[in-house]
């Protein structure tokens, strides 16, 4: 549980205080006698973040006396507080092994043992989905364009994407989990968070309380439903869940128990952290940190002066904390589509040309949306409440611009006209010709819907409407 709140410090109130330090980091984590998980100075001497342990009701109290010991260049306050697990917690997470292609080939037996990706055939437009274990040999990974990854394996199997049949399996697969625990977290078609903290299932003799031992039941069922197999991470979190989960793939699992954490993440490269991608990464080396024991030796403070809002992540996640829950429920934020041409639209006239197929396309996955997920019991006026509506367009030389406007209803005229705005504003359109286009809107934070089907990726969505 979060809460956070800004307090404007009154001089006049502080004077009697002037020059009184406030204790370090350090100290507040060593001495019982202040009630802080840690405190650290930002960025900025004169805004103190501070993070506390406990309910908001109870750090209010506890607000009240640290506001007492600030010094006076001290102009705001931010608190926030961490509400640490009440037992170890039993997650699990479950990875399809090689889901889109496994499906083509479980299917298609005559593919069995051949490199096989499922991708775009559009020319040189179209991208890698997924590719088996024989194909990642040649170096096929998801997003490689096709034309790429032909190049790589000549003699590959490429498939066009199914995402309705890709479907269908994965709604076999979230039964199964639904016959173990209620608390389900869908990531994709092919991968889900399970929490086992309170499910009846480790009642049940034959496991024994034991998450390892549901996970491979649970592993056991999905194949039984669907003829393919699936990885399994079990751990105290979701970080750690998902981590395991790939140590032993394919068709195997892996267990971190409390015990082992602390041994474990200490040699765990850095690359393995939610969130470091290839630029985090590079300027990790660069730092001569590799594992996250080299990012352990490092401060609260020096992590967010690096890395900004990330440090606060990097501080837990290279200790092997995590107290993210699982969220069953997500507030579906936005619903887009967009296309990429086999060939380039070189003028304003071709681009509005596109607009009524792309505005077709959407309106149907917006309708879908809507079906899926209706509207909670209160919140039918919020629907006709005014949306925002963007177009993005992406030119030859890879440049992008995203345009953006509130209005009243969803008309294909508001998107012509944003269009229309944002070719008219970029010089590209007279350099360059324009590879991409997209449309989509973005609902208010406070309206619309909770959306808690599994969720189908953008990239593999657009393959199948456009391949």
């Amino acid at each position: 549980m979060h809460y956070s709140c800004k307090n404007r410090l009154k001089n006049k109130k502080n004077n009697k205080k002037k020059g009184k330090a406030f204790p370090p980091a350090s100290t507040c984590e060593k001495n019982k006698n202040y009630p802080l998980y840690f405190a650290q100075f930002s960025a900025s001497p004169f805004f103190i973040i501070i993070l506390l342990q406990g309910s908001v009701e109870h750090n209010i109290k506890k607000f009240l006396t640290i506001q007492n010991m600030m010094p006076t260049y001290v102009k705001y306050i931010q608190i926030k507080t961490m509400k640490q697990p009440e037992k170890t917690r039993k997650i699990i997470h479950i990875d399809m092994d090689c889901f889109y292609a496994a499906v083509e080939i479980r299917d298609n037996p005559q593919l069995t043992g051949l490199p096989v990706a499922v991708g775009g055939l559009r020319g040189n437009r179209g991208v890698i989905c997924a590719a088996n274990y024989e194909a990642r040999k040649y170096g096929i990974r998801s997003a490689l364009p096709s034309a790429l990854a032909l190049q790589k394996c000549p003699h590959l199997k490429l498939i066009s994407p199914d995402i309705k049949r890709y479907a269908r399996e994965s709604e076999k697969i979230h039964k199964v989990f639904q016959n173990f625990t209620d608390t389900v977290e869908p990531l994709s078609l092919d991968e889900a968070y399970l929490d086992l903290s309170n499910s009846p299932a480790l009642q049940n003799p034959l496991f024994k309380g034991s998450a390892t031992l549901v996970a491979a039941e649970i592993r056991k069922e999905i194949f039984k439903a669907t003829g393919l197999t699936a990885s399994a991470g079990i751990a105290p979190n979701k970080f750690l869940a998902k981590i395991a989960s790939d140590w032993k793939k394919p068709d195997g699992q892996f267990t971190i128990d409390p015990a082992m954490i602390d041994t474990f993440i200490k040699d765990l490269p850095v690359e393995k952290i939610w969130g470091v991608g290839k630029v985090t990464a590079k300027k990790m080396h660069e730092m001569e940190i590799l594992y996250c024991r080299d990012l352990q030796k490092i401060s609260l403070k020096k992590l967010i002066t690096l890395f900004g809002k990330f440090g606060y992540e990097l501080y837990n996640f290279c200790r092997g904390i995590d107290n993210r829950e699982i969220i069953t429920s997500r507030e579906r934020k936005s619903v887009s589509i967009e296309r990429t041409f086999e060939e380039d639209l070189s003028s304003i006239e071709n681009c509005l040309d596109e607009m009524p197929s792309l505005y077709e396309i959407f309106q149907k996955r917006y309708q879908n949306s809507v079906e899926q997920a209706p509207l909670s019991h209160g919140h039918e006026t919020q629907r006709k409440s005014p949306f925002k509506l963007f177009v993005k367009i992406k030119f030859s030389d890879f440049t992008a611009t995203t345009i953006e406007s509130s209005f009243e209803k969803i008309e294909i005229d508001h998107f012509s006209s944003l269009l229309k705005q944002a070719l008219e504003r970029a010089p590209h359109i007279k350099e360059n010709k324009v590879r991409l286009l997209g449309v989509g809107v973005k609902f208010h934070p406070d309206s619309f819907y909770k959306h808690s089907d599994p969720a189908q990726l953008d990239l593999f969505s657009s393959l199948a409407s456009h391949s």
